[in-house]
């Protein structure tokens, strides 16, 4: 098992926490992510991947909506974590193991659309990685189709590389939650620890750690323009409402 697997996998039952409400971050989401396919000529018919769907906060949104949806992870406490929550949905989404860097192995059909949303695509340590994940998933995205990640906003990091993010301060009925990260450079490589304080009564911390990379955006319109993807456009909070900078990429 990998250090991200891991991560994720012993995060999954407290990943909701790092949200002040978790469904309502999926309804929203999922009208930012409707929005960008119609804008960009498709509808509720889309057939749509979600690669990284870990709990499932877009997948779950996106099937409210109406769309067809498959989620994948590399992640198993995550997919289980997903299916639980479709259920209290009430939407019907098929749930399966994969690595996004070898998605044909699972899926032999291809998608409208592949996301990968709230930076996954930094998990790829080395640009062979990287690249390998990018053929990967467009590989999966029918001619014409599109694929939509959202990854954080690297290029904007200063030249001292922060060591911790701002806390996100919940209040709760009974108390709050404090989630926050720490960061230890080198080079272009961090090593995260997700620290999420819980104080509603009995005070809890809980602590997870995993390796990411500061993927430039001019790497990864790279790539994508390598591997079958002509118009490839960057989307940036303040137009879209989405809080990491969002890439969508059309394969030819």
């Amino acid at each position: 098992m990998n250090i991200v697997q891991t991560f994720y996998d012993n995060m999954a039952a407290d990943y909701d926490k790092l949200f002040q409400d978790w469904q309502a971050t999926t309804r929203e989401q999922a009208v930012i992510l409707d929005w960008l396919f119609r804008e960009n000529g498709f509808d509720l018919s889309a057939n749509i991947l979600d690669c990284a769907c870990g709990i499932g906060t877009q997948s779950i949104g996106l099937a409210a909506l109406g769309y067809p949806v498959t989620g994948s992870d590399i992640s198993d406490a995550e997919l289980t974590e997903a299916t639980k929550r479709a259920e209290e949905n009430q939407v019907n989404i098929p749930f399966e193991h994969a690595d996004f860097c070898a998605l044909e192995e699972v899926f032999p059909v291809s998608f409208d659309i592949v996301i990968a949303m709230d930076n996954p695509l930094a998990h790829m340590l080395t640009r062979g990685d990287m690249e390998a994940a990018i053929r990967s998933i467009t590989g999966r995205v029918k001619s014409g189709g599109l694929f939509v990640a959202s990854i954080r906003d690297y290029d904007a990091l200063p030249e001292d590389k922060p060591t911790y993010s701002p806390p996100y301060i919940h209040k709760t009925e009974n108390g709050q939650r404090v989630s926050f990260q720490t960061w230890d450079w080198e080079e272009d490589i961090y090593t995260l620890t997700q620290y999420i304080i819980d104080d509603q009564g009995a005070l809890s911390v809980s602590k997870f750690g995993c390796a990411l990379r500061a993927v430039r955006r001019e790497e990864l319109t790279e790539l994508l323009r390598a591997h079958g993807c002509r118009d490839v456009v960057w989307k940036f909070p303040e137009e879209t409402g989405f809080y990491q900078p969002i890439v969508i990429a059309r394969k030819k």
